[in-house]
C-alpha cells in the first residue's frame, strides 16, 4: 500500500503534499501479433485512489493532522488558539445595554460568543435598523411571505483611552411566512427577528476578531 509524502521546502512553509506515486494501469498481456488496445483505466472503487492506492479518507485525515503544524510554521496563529485574537475579546467586551427586543437578542448572542464582561476593556456600541419587505404575493395581491432586513453599525472603543479600535457595518436578512393565523404570523415574525440578530451578532464577532488579529 502506498503512503502520502510531504516534500521538504527550504523555507519550512507550507510543504507540498504529494500524492502516492503508485497508480495507473498495470501491464497488459497481449497475444502473438495482437496490437495493444488503448483503454482508459477503470474507475476506482469508492474511497480508493487511482491504481488501488490508500483510501482517500485516510489521506484527508493525515492532511488535517499536519495542516495546523504547517500553518504554525508559517507564523499563522489561529484566532481561538491560546494567545490568539479571539482570546483577547473573551470577557473583556461590554456591549451597550439593549433598548428593545432586537437589542436584547443581539446582546444575548454577543455575550454567548464573547462571554460576560468580567473585566471590561472594550465598549461595543451599536445601532440597529430593520425593514420588513413583502416578497410573496397571491393572485389577489395578498402578501404571503416577508423578508426582514437588518443593518447594524457598530463601534468598538478602548475603555481606558476612549480611542476607537474598530467599527463598521454588517447586514443580512431572514424570511418568514404570513400564510397562517395572526398568532402564527406574529410568532414567525418574532422568530425571524431572533434569527436575524444572531446572524448579525456572529458577523460582528468575526469582524472584531479579524480587526484585533490585524493589529500589531
Amino acid at each position: 500500500m502506498s503512503s502520502s509524502k510531504v516534500s521538504p521546502t527550504s523555507e519550512g512553509c507550507p510543504p507540498t503534499l504529494s500524492l502516492p506515486q503508485k497508480g495507473g494501469r498495470g501491464p497488459v498481456a497481449h497475444g502473438a501479433g495482437s496490437i495493444p488496445a488503448a483503454r482508459a483505466p477503470s474507475s476506482p472503487s469508492v474511497g480508493q485512489e487511482w491504481g488501488g492506492g490508500a483510501p482517500v479518507d485516510r489521506l484527508s485525515r493525515r492532511f488535517l493532522l499536519i495542516a495546523p503544524l504547517v500553518l504554525a510554521a508559517c507564523g499563522f496563529t489561529p484566532a481561538y488558539a491560546p494567545g490568539g485574537a479571539a482570546t483577547a475579546l473573551l470577557g473583556t467586551v461590554y456591549v451597550q445595554d439593549p433598548g428593545d427586543r432586537n437589542g436584547f437578542d443581539l446582546v444575548e448572542r454577543l455575550e454567548e460568543r464573547l462571554g460576560r464582561p468580567e473585566a471590561p476593556r472594550y465598549d461595543l456600541a451599536y445601532t440597529i435598523t430593520t425593514e420588513t419587505l413583502g416578497v410573496g404575493f397571491t393572485a389577489d395581491n395578498q402578501i404571503t411571505r416577508y423578508n426582514l432586513k437588518g443593518v447594524i453599525d457598530y463601534t468598538l472603543t478602548d475603555r481606558a483611552s476612549g480611542a476607537r479600535v474598530t467599527g463598521g457595518r454588517v447586514q443580512n436578512f431572514t424570511g418568514y411566512s404570513a400564510t397562517g393565523s395572526t398568532v402564527a404570523g406574529l410568532a414567525a415574525e418574532e422568530n425571524a427577528g431572533l434569527r436575524l440578530m444572531r446572524i448579525l451578532a456572529d458577523q460582528i464577532v468575526v469582524r472584531l476578531v479579524a480587526a484585533l488579529a490585524s493589529q500589531p
